[in-house]
């Protein structure tokens, strides 16, 4: 492919979405000089409105991406990391991790409340089952609603009275210029986040070993150390997409923390552990067989879907 010819990177459609890709393509750009034109795809994600736990999980936003990187409609794709499965796809590589966003979830309320100033029974919307059960640890007298739709859409039930409250992720709404809006910002000892969260994965055709060099220049070390290990121990829980996982990595130097939490209605499993960078794979798998011994395998379904909602 010459120099000067776009690369076509595959996005979903949504606002988020988009801004995110073009904060890839950018990059790209900015670090190789190779121009990029952003292709949307519809995904099954997008146009279901079922919760995603009934139509599988969070790959329902990944596959179309996927199929059309094989079917060479498109050089390279960018998810939301948290959305992948934790399975390696046949045919395509997970090219780069750029510098991930914060990870946090964020609380948006009418008149700005936090969560302590909300109401008894008060109304916070989320599609994910993580916050859901780490909200009802910190406020066990609100209650959960399930939502879908894109971020606008839910921001839009908190403005029209529908909701007392969305959580989204921090990043997310970054992303869409709308962290004005954030009333409160939980810290992961309080709510875990999901793996992943605030990070981008950028994939192509395993075969393409150009593209893949190009993809390297914008891949970031520590990122990818720290979702490695959240990742590794997503995948050794083999948690459902119904699942309340949580996990976290965060470096110092090349020292690597794990955090990672499991919530049932009777049962918390919370554990950390820490390891090199290096050892990032193996720190997350370790921390898994902990959490399963303590009596995780109890709390997990038996997939490896994402258990968080596209938000």
């Amino acid at each position: 492919m010459k120099a000067d010819t776009p690369l076509r990177l595959g996005s979903r459609r949504s606002p988020m979405a988009v801004a995110q890709s073009r904060d890839v393509a950018r990059l790209l750009t900015e670090r190789t000089g190779r121009p990029v034109d952003i292709v949307g795809v519809t995904t099954l994600g997008d146009v279901s409105r079922e919760q995603l736990t009934q139509i599988g999980g969070t790959g329902v936003f990944v596959s179309a991406l996927r199929e059309s990187l094989l079917r060479r409609e498109v050089d390279f794709a960018v998810h939301s990391l948290k959305d992948l499965p934790t399975g390696a796809p046949q045919g395509i590589t997970l090219a780069a991790i750029p510098p991930r966003d914060d990870p946090r979830d964020a609380l948006v309320a009418r008149n700005g409340a936090k969560l302590a100033d909300l109401p008894a029974g008060a109304r916070i919307g989320t599609g994910s089952p993580r916050r859901a059960a780490q909200l009802a640890v910190l406020r066990g007298d609100i209650t959960c609603v399930p939502i879908r739709g894109n971020a606008g859409t839910r921001l839009a039930k908190v403005r029209d009275g529908e909701l007392d409250a969305v959580v989204l992720a921090y990043a997310g709404l970054a992303r869409i210029g709308h962290t004005d809006l954030v009333s409160e910002v939980f810290e992961p000892d309080n709510m875990v986040p999901s793996p992943g969260q605030g990070a981008l994965a950028v994939e192509c055709r395993a075969e393409d070993a150009e593209l893949t060099g190009l993809l390297a220049t914008i891949d970031h070390w520590q990122s990818r150390a720290a979702v490695t290990a959240e990742r590794g121990l997503l995948a050794a829980l083999e948690a459902g997409c119904s699942a309340p996982v949580g996990a976290y990595a965060a470096l110092s130097g090349t020292q690597l923390r794990l955090d990672a939490v499991v919530l049932g209605e009777k049962m918390i499993v919370r554990e950390h552990g820490e390891a090199d960078a290096t050892d990032a794979a193996r720190l997350g798998r370790e921390l898994a067989a902990r959490m399963l011994a303590l009596g995780a395998a109890d709390l997990v379904g038996g997939n490896t879907d994402r258990n968080d909602a596209h938000d």
